[in-house]
């Protein structure tokens, strides 16, 4: 089992430091949780955050989307992070106000497990919407092996996993999957959590490790997860055929045209990009928050408020090395003209 397991780490350091605009800090203990689609990229930034402000410990529990939104209606935290954002009525909890800030942004890919280990399988889009809604069931069906001629494809069950809990990389790859499918809009749905088939061919696992983890482990299995995840565990992933026709394998130059048209015309950084234009995008890609509250005590406020200059810079170059896609530098521009907030 990968070391993704541990739901949750904790960054400490001990001696006191100077925060840009504030006196000394004390000892000062930072509480969140979310989304578990950027907790390896977020676990590297906390992690060089503290050791750049001594003195300030940060604990995260990587308990997906759904949890920490609840987690930060009810108080329980200092920030939370959601690759769904949230809802108008779930803001609409919080008295202190809510910031919605992309953090960054990642690549959904559907992950399989196929014996003989096939290279480079591509999967039309008639062919993984049909594979969610549950009618596709075989490897060697004609909806797969004719977008893959040569490929020796077994005539073996398809078994799909899916999230457990409730999740954003599930809101994001169903908002997807229903811009696609009419049949999929009516069954399944869209949300952090939906109603996929109830048939033996689908089985469920928490979080993006464990659904990894169960992949990895079944033959004939596919999956979807986010791309760093597979990247660190050197999982297959499926070529996607995009709106333009063409199959795009994700990386980070098949993000970054995903995001290009990507463009917020107010204060509200919720963006999506269901299913982008262009020849060279991948198809699933969106950005993730991270949540925080606007009313706060100041000088929890300025801690905060340096967390976000710290992603936005330093934070930002090593997200492609973890299978990230930088922020566009108009969302990043927006992002830190928004931070201004937490006050």
């Amino acid at each position: 089992m990968i070391s993704l397991r541990k739901s949750a780490f904790t960054l400490c350091l001990c001696a006191a430091t100077s925060l840009a605009g504030t006196a000394a800090a004390e000892d000062m203990h930072l509480v969140g949780s979310g989304a578990s689609f950027p907790f390896p990229l977020y676990s590297a930034w906390l992690k060089d955050f503290s050791k750049q402000n001594p003195g300030v410990t940060v604990d995260y529990q990587a308990k997906g989307s759904g949890a920490g939104i609840q987690d930060f209606v009810n108080h329980t935290v200092d920030f939370a992070a959601s690759d769904a954002a949230m809802k108008d009525e779930e803001m609409a909890k919080v008295a202190e106000g809510t910031l919605l800030l992309p953090m960054t942004a990642g690549e959904i890919v559907l992950a399989y497990n196929l014996p003989g280990k096939p290279k480079d399988l591509k999967l039309t889009r008639a062919a993984y919407t049909g594979i969610f809604a549950g009618t596709i069931t075989k490897w060697n069906d004609p909806a797969i092996t004719a977008a893959n001629p040569g490929a020796a494809l077994p005539d073996l069950p398809i078994t799909v996993v899916t999230r457990s809990d409730a999740s954003g990389t599930t809101f994001v790859f169903t908002q997807h999957l229903v811009t696609l499918s009419e049949a999929i809009r009516k069954t399944v749905g869209m949300g952090t959590t939906v109603q996929w088939p109830k048939t033996p061919q689908f089985v469920a696992a928490p979080k993006n490790d464990g659904v990894t983890a169960t992949i990895k482990q079944t033959p004939g299995a596919i999956g979807y997860i986010e791309y760093g995840y597979a990247k660190l565990t050197k999982a297959d992933t499926a070529s996607l055929e995009n709106k333009s026709g063409k199959f795009v394998t994700p990386s980070e130059a098949s993000g970054i045209a995903a995001l290009a048209s990507a463009d917020p015309k107010s204060d509200d950084l919720r963006v999506w990009i269901p299913d982008p234009e262009g020849a060279d995008s991948y198809p699933i890609a969106s950005f993730t928050w991270m949540l925080f509250y606007k009313k706060q005590a100041p000088e929890k406020a300025a801690v905060l408020r340096k967390l976000v200059e710290y992603g936005l810079t330093e934070g930002q170059k090593g997200a492609d090395a973890m299978g990230y896609i930088p922020l566009p530098a108009n969302i990043a521009a927006k992002v830190r003209a928004a931070a201004a907030q937490i006050q």
